[in-house]
């Protein structure tokens, strides 16, 4: 049974070693069957999930200078967390399993974050524990500024409308 049975299948892919239906349309087929055209789209997946997972743990950042990408980020940061406290797998990952497989390449089989960010931020394997402090940092770095934020807006809205109170 595979690490990632228990995620909910995507676009009928069910994780690492799965065979695909005969009518599945291969990614090969849209870029000339040659693996180190998908083997570089795994590449750039991994690129654009590393870039999401920093938007989701520190995007409230750049909330603090352009208020309206809260509209981006509250979604990314309240997902980023759920997958987390659910001990559920980003489907980007099963997607770059596939694209790894259908490259030739052996894809890992464990989480994108304990192959990618846990050799980084931990010595060892991602836990439960793990991932409830990690869904605990998201929330309360992104809590923390959002507060700022808040606050912020609060004074800027007191300040405009005491300025366009007739006097």
């Amino acid at each position: 049974m595979s690490e990632f049975s228990h995620v909910p299948p995507i676009c009928g892919f069910h994780g690492p070693g799965s065979k695909l239906p005969s009518s599945t349309v291969r990614f090969r087929d849209f870029v000339h069957d040659t693996p180190t055209a998908v083997s570089l789209l795994a590449d750039a997946l991994v690129v654009v999930h590393l870039a999401f997972t920093a938007f989701v743990v520190l995007g409230g950042l750049l909330v603090l200078r352009w208020p309206r990408i809260a509209w981006l980020h509250v979604p990314a940061a309240l997902w980023g967390a759920w997958i987390e406290i659910a001990g559920w797998i980003c489907p980007l990952t099963p997607l770059e399993h596939r694209l790894r497989a259908e490259a030739g390449q052996t894809g890992y089989q464990t989480s994108f974050i304990e192959h990618y960010l846990l050799p980084v931020l931990y010595p060892a394997g991602l836990t439960r524990e793990g991932q409830w402090l990690l869904a605990a940092v998201v929330i309360a770095v992104n809590g923390g500024v959002y507060t700022l934020v808040l606050r912020r807006h609060r004074r800027r809205s007191a300040g405009h409308a005491s300025a366009t109170r007739p006097a």
